[in-house]
């Protein structure tokens, strides 16, 4: 898998005349990721991101109802392409791929710290709670369950694993060391997570 590592994304450049809203959109997102790794949710305003993306702020809460909901789609228009899902055929090198990927991201960019501050403010602002579930969460959960459910066609796992729970051991795992850091989030941990799961998988 090829890593890709979140940083300030360049915005394109704005030309006279009207923009079409697609452009707009891309880069409000673009705007509002860079801002968010760049100064975390303490820096982070609608203000901010409308002043760098040339753009209304009532343009902004027309497809965002609040400000975490858009810190979310920006967060993740940043950092999507370094948790892509690989598809080798082979479950043990796609989780570990994916794994070590999500772990690297986290632990070694900013994108960690924001997430856990994302989680942090979804727990009082609903519409920032529902976009987690909806454009974040509920993707990436989707894509972990879909490569599960490939390798059980293929036989390389067992029929009757539940692919949900199989998710929540392992990047569940994974948030619990990134948000309460008893013990470090590295890659070997990922693998190890692998490893002990696998066993009883096949």
């Amino acid at each position: 898998m090829s890593e890709a590592t979140p940083g300030a994304a360049a915005t394109p450049r704005r030309g006279r005349g009207r923009r079409p809203a697609d452009q707009v959109r891309a880069e409000i997102l673009t705007a509002a990721g860079n801002l968010l790794l760049a100064q975390g949710m303490a820096g982070f305003t609608i203000e901010k991101v409308a002043a760098e993306a040339g753009a209304s702020r009532m343009t902004i809460y027309k497809w965002w109802p609040s400000r975490g909901a858009l810190a979310l789609d920006g967060y993740f228009t940043v950092v999507g392409p370094a948790l892509a899902f690989p598809d080798t055929g082979d479950i043990i090198v796609d989780l570990t791929d994916q794994l070590t990927a999500f772990v690297r991201l986290m632990r070694d960019t900013p994108a960690g710290r924001v997430i856990s501050q994302l989680i942090a403010q979804a727990q009082t602002d609903p519409d920032l709670a529902t976009a987690y579930r909806e454009r974040y969460s509920g993707p990436r959960r989707a894509l972990a369950v879909e490569a599960l459910t490939r390798a059980v066609a293929r036989g390389q796992l067992r029929a009757d694993i539940d692919p949900e729970s199989v998710v929540d051991q392992l990047w569940g795992a994974c948030y619990h060391r990134l948000l309460l850091p008893d013990q470090p989030l590295t890659e070997d941990f990922a693998r190890t997570l692998i490893d002990n799961l696998i066993r009883g998988l096949r």
